[in-house]
């Protein structure tokens, strides 16, 4: 590693110790599992300390105050609420069936043979940014990518002899710093457009109506271009660069595709495209449901979409390559999946106590009203406004990790403020879905934080928190820089940020 880095510029090696410090620092703290432990009881505390603080919603009247865990009441929460935090942790139960089909696929060798397939075709140069473009693509599916995309870049990258950990950071840059770009309407341009417009309607209600569901459309539409460009870029030049080379016990070593591994590959290829075909005719059919196709009940279902759309595949394989010749066989390769991904179970008890006791105490919901009244207080306008606006929930972030959970807190507050200030509704959605976008990676409070961590200690055993926040912020800055950049561009040529949705108000 260290003969690699002698081959780079002298300010790229400034901008490597400095990630090593972050990464010594933040190694520094205990292991997930634990972390998340001393977390929650930290919570449990401070809830105790500030107790009856509160704040009041300014649109509905709503008081919210800071409930205390070490009252009777509290101690009682903590006790019979155990089991159901660890098991009603968000994406534990996606994480798990996902994994259920990705590991059948993987245990009978489909994925290896996959990437034979892959490597020996497909134009390496390319790798990453479509790794990067299918991550930032992924938000279509909600949070599927987050569980799909990082350990197969990881794989990617190991079959090409690259870093996988440079993999896995491509394909979670994607997804997570992508998540406010996407060539089609996902279902968070949905939610944010409905508290956009009920944020609107307190102050122009005639206005509130004519906000659509594309209001960001043609920005976001531009982003993706912008953020598999930057993304590729930060992997290529600065993230992996820095990862070296790697010298762990995952072999990456391919050989070409046997004959008995080609027909398996085209009988679950033709599996593949069966089961794909029915699952879109479902999502037209009888799981369409009556309202947005986006919301309807099929999209509800992706995680068990996807668990069948590498279930059916990996177990054709399987047969075919005699990886499976009776039920026994499917349950040992289940089992060995489980298995591996017993040391994530561990962390998403402690997690869920976390997540779920910041969530019973209010302190985030407090903690952003306080920033929001804070940031209406400062007196700015203009450009100072908007960079302070981007500042607060880039800050906000790191305590609430759902993007609708924060804009139902601050729509309310700053889409008037805004409005005052001749900026659009819609050009604040727009600023929180970069500021939202851009700290994902590097919050720890993000719900597929664990996950992450839990996919790279597979490559790095050692791997810890500051190794993985370190590897993500040269992400985090970039986006955030280009997009600042691409921002200003458009409000200066006053291109409209979606379809009738202009920047002023």
């Amino acid at each position: 590693m260290s003969e690699n880095k002698e081959r780079i510029s002298p300010a790229r090696r400034i901008l490597f110790r400095m990630l090593d410090g972050i990464e010594w620092l933040g190694n520094k703290l205990p292991s997930p599992l634990l972390l998340f432990a001393i977390l929650a009881f930290i919570v449990v505390l401070i809830s105790g300390i500030f107790s009856g603080v509160s704040v009041t919603n300014p649109t509905t009247g709503e008081v919210v105050e800071v409930k205390n865990l070490l009252s009777l009441s509290g101690l009682d929460y903590i006790f019979n609420s155990a089991v159901d935090n660890f098991i009603g942790f968000p994406p534990l139960g996606a994480v798990l069936v996902t994994m259920l089909g990705i590991g059948l696929a993987e245990q009978t060798g489909l994925i290896n043979a996959s990437l034979k397939g892959i490597v020996f075709s497909f134009p390496k140069r390319l790798l990453t940014a479509a790794l990067v473009f299918a991550g930032v693509m992924s938000s279509v599916a909600v949070n599927a990518g987050y569980v799909v995309l990082p350990p197969l870049g990881a794989v990617l990258f190991l079959g090409l002899g690259r870093h996988p950990l440079a993999g896995l950071a491509a394909a979670f840059a994607g997804v997570s710093g992508g998540f406010g770009a996407n060539l089609a309407l996902t279902s968070t341009d949905a939610v944010l457009q409905e508290l956009t417009v009920e944020a609107t309607r307190t102050l122009d209600p005639a206005y509130a109506d004519t906000i659509a569901v594309t209001m960001n459309y043609f920005f976001a539409a531009a982003s993706v271009i912008l953020i598999t460009v930057v993304g590729t870029f930060v992997t290529d030049k600065i993230v992996e660069p820095r990862l070296g080379k790697y010298e762990g016990d995952e072999s990456g070593d391919i050989d070409k595709l046997s004959d008995l591994e080609k027909k398996g590959m085209r009988l679950a290829g033709i599996g593949f495209l069966i089961t794909f075909a029915l699952m879109a005719y479902l999502s037209f059919g009888p799981l369409r449901g009556d309202g947005a196709y986006i919301e309807s009940p099929f999209f509800n279902a992706l995680v068990f979409v996807i668990f069948l759309l590498f279930l059916v595949p990996g177990l054709i394989y399987g047969i075919v390559v005699n990886e499976i010749n009776n039920d026994k066989d499917v349950t040992k390769l289940l089992g060995k999946t489980m298995a591996s991904m017993s040391g994530y179970i561990a962390l998403a008890f402690t997690a869920g106590q976390f997540i779920a006791y910041f969530r019973e105490t209010n302190l985030g919901t407090v903690i952003a009203f306080n920033g929001a009244e804070f940031l209406k207080n400062t007196g700015f306008d203009g450009i100072g406004l908007i960079l302070t606006f981007l500042g607060l929930t880039m800050l906000v972030n790191f305590f609430i990790g759902s993007s609708s959970a924060k804009w139902t807190i601050l729509a309310p507050v700053f889409v008037p403020i805004m409005m005052n200030l001749d900026y659009s509704p819609e050009f604040t959605t727009l600023l929180y879905r970069i500021a939202d976008s851009v700290t994902n990676m590097i919050t720890p409070l993000l719900l597929y934080f664990p996950v992450i961590i839990a996919f790279a200690q597979r490559y790095d055993k050692k791997l810890g928190i500051g190794t993985l926040i370190a590897m993500m912020i040269p992400y985090s800055i970039a986006f955030l820089l280009s997009w600042l950049v691409l921002l200003l561009v458009w409000v200066l040529l006053g291109i409209p940020v979606g379809p009738g949705a202009p920047i002023t108000y």
